[in-house]
């Protein structure tokens, strides 16, 4: 039986309050739910609602989402009305509004209208984010993405940096979350080196992660080959291949769906329950590069992802399914200024034909370009652009962004439109499925409030517990303190009473205790990481309480 949440309108306070301390959880109605309580929190990054109706007139049938609609969501940040996805997926992982690149810590800016503004001892400050609220009740926990693993979705919900692009913290953040099951891309970012995107801290992060006895799986047959509970996927230096291009260009990837069922089979054996995060990252890159094809593939890969989900979940009876866009990108829609005036006599066929002659998405048509470009008419054809004019040969040939103009071109055979090459403001859809379904137009954060009730534990007390600012609390004990940056690769903590040394490095879940009348050493373990937002470091009341 399907039980509502259901929201009251002003809830959205829940969203307008910044303070870690002290911000309203939303006003909800739920069933109580058979424990153990899984949650899958699905993302298509960067897709919108007319993207979501060209693909279903692509596939010539329904898709999986379309039975789940139960709503709409606002996407603003705490800044602008056209989010960024690292505010957007930090409202959807804790529940917080925050600024363009930052990931899981409260905004320094707050613009939109209606939000409070924040204490200032609050700004840049680490908040909870769901899947370490299900760590903490003892969950397995899951994380995927077809992008980089440290791309700024996946990293909303398993890390807290001002900067998207810290890909070095981030990783070594979700590695020593102890996440269980991790798929995705990004290998250069485990390990040290001085190429593009490699480690700069020195740090072989593939090496720990066989310390903690994670299966290392490279391919999609290792991956469906691997019988371990602990399961870390990587299956490209960057980000994975586009889904219609991935059997010509790199067959030995998972797709979406396999990646999510492989995961499911894996958490679930876990009997206090999961937190698995999916995000289909790539529609948001095809949709910056207003590629029809991109978007339309990966938005039906999603979709067959969000099957497996479903079909887990309806056989298991106490699982919540969400799925949803966390922004909107690139304006797509099925018709153009050339349909003003014939729009109401033009068949369905006029917009989907020249797109089945696609094979490949512009990234990977482009990639079997010549250097010479002796091979645009066939690399135009992988495209779906066959019997070109003249002038649009000459148009590629003499082309410096090819790209743009194949995107272009195919467009207009498709009678598409696109109204920008970066993000939207408009309210996405919300798909969500299980006990306890969100319904209605709700804003992003409260989506997280919703998962954290669903899991049984509060999201703002759990900020209270894992992220306390080490400096005062150390001093408190009575503890001299200092924040080292002599290597500004590793910063470390480090507070000293009497013959007592606390080393805390970042970005992991150790201390190191000293003692010098005994000549003892001694490294704790926990099950939070320690975070340094460039101004204090932040560490958990099991960190506070193992100390005297």
């Amino acid at each position: 039986m399907k039980y509502l949440l259901k929201w009251r309108s002003w809830v959205i306070a829940s969203a307008m309050i910044f303070s870690a301390t002290n911000i309203a959880l939303p006003q909800v109605q739920a069933a109580k739910v058979t424990q153990p309580a899984n949650v899958i929190m699905m993302v298509m990054d960067g897709s919108s609602n007319n993207a979501v109706t060209l693909s279903r007139w692509y596939k010539g049938s329904n898709l999986a989402l379309d039975a789940i609609l139960t709503g709409a969501v606002r996407t603003y940040s705490a800044e602008s009305a056209l989010t960024d996805s690292a505010p957007a997926a930090t409202a959807l992982a804790t529940g917080h509004k925050s600024n363009r690149k930052f990931v899981g810590v409260l905004p320094a800016i707050v613009n939109s209208p209606g939000l409070a503004q924040l204490a200032k001892d609050d700004a840049t400050r680490p908040v909870a984010n769901v899947l370490e609220g299900a760590k903490q009740q003892g969950m397995a926990t899951g994380l995927i993405s077809t992008s980089e693993i440290q791309h700024a979705t996946p990293a909303g919900f398993s890390a807290h940096v001002k900067n998207r692009s810290q890909y070095d913290d981030i990783a070594e953040q979700q590695v020593y979350q102890d996440i269980d099951v991790v798929l995705g891309g990004g290998f250069v970012s485990l390990i040290p080196g001085t190429t593009k995107n490699t480690r700069k801290d020195g740090e072989n992060l593939v090496n720990v992660l066989k310390e903690k006895n994670y299966d290392i799986v490279k391919t999609r047959d290792e991956l469906l080959k691997s019988t371990s509970s602990k399961i870390w996927g990587s299956f490209a230096p960057n980000a994975l291949a586009y889904n219609i291009d991935r059997p010509f260009t790199r067959a030995s990837e998972p797709t979406l769906a396999e990646m999510t069922s492989k995961a499911i089979q894996t958490l679930k054996q876990h009997d206090k329950g999961f937190f698995l995060f999916v995000e289909g990252s790539k529609v948001d890159w095809a949709a910056h590069a207003n590629d029809t094809i991109g978007i339309i593939s990966e938005i039906l890969a999603f979709d067959e992802a969000v099957q497996k989900a479903l079909d887990f979940a309806k056989v298991d009876g106490h699982t919540m399914v969400i799925a949803v866009t966390d922004h909107g990108n690139s304006g797509i829609t099925m018709g153009n200024t050339n349909t003003t005036k014939t729009y109401a006599s033009m068949p369905v066929s006029n917009f989907i034909d020249p797109l089945k002659k696609a094979k490949m998405t512009l990234e990977g048509a482009l990639s079997r370009l010549k250097q010479d470009q002796s091979n645009m008419i066939e690399v135009a054809a992988l495209y779906g652009l066959t019997d070109l004019s003249k002038d649009e040969r000459t148009t590629l040939t003499a082309s410096r962004n090819v790209s743009k103009e194949m995107g272009q071109m195919l467009a207009k055979r498709a009678n598409i439109g696109f109204t920008t090459g970066g993000h939207t403001g408009e309210d996405v859809f919300l798909y969500s499925f299980g006990p306890s379904t969100i319904t209605g137009l709700v804003d992003n954060t409260e989506i997280a409030y919703a998962m954290a009730q669903f899991m049984s534990f509060d999201l703002n007390k759990l900020t209270k517990d894992l992220y306390i600012p080490a400096t005062k609390a150390f001093t408190e004990k009575g503890y001299t303190t200092k924040i080292d940056l002599t290597d500004k690769e590793n910063p470390k903590f480090i507070a000293q009473k009497k013959d007592i040394t606390l080393t805390i490095p970042v970005n992991k879940n150790i201390m190191i205790y000293e003692q010098a009348s005994s000549n003892m050493t001694k490294t704790y373990t926990f099950d939070t990481i320690n975070v340094y937002n460039g101004t204090d470091f932040y560490v958990s009341k099991k960190v506070l309480d193992a100390v005297n």
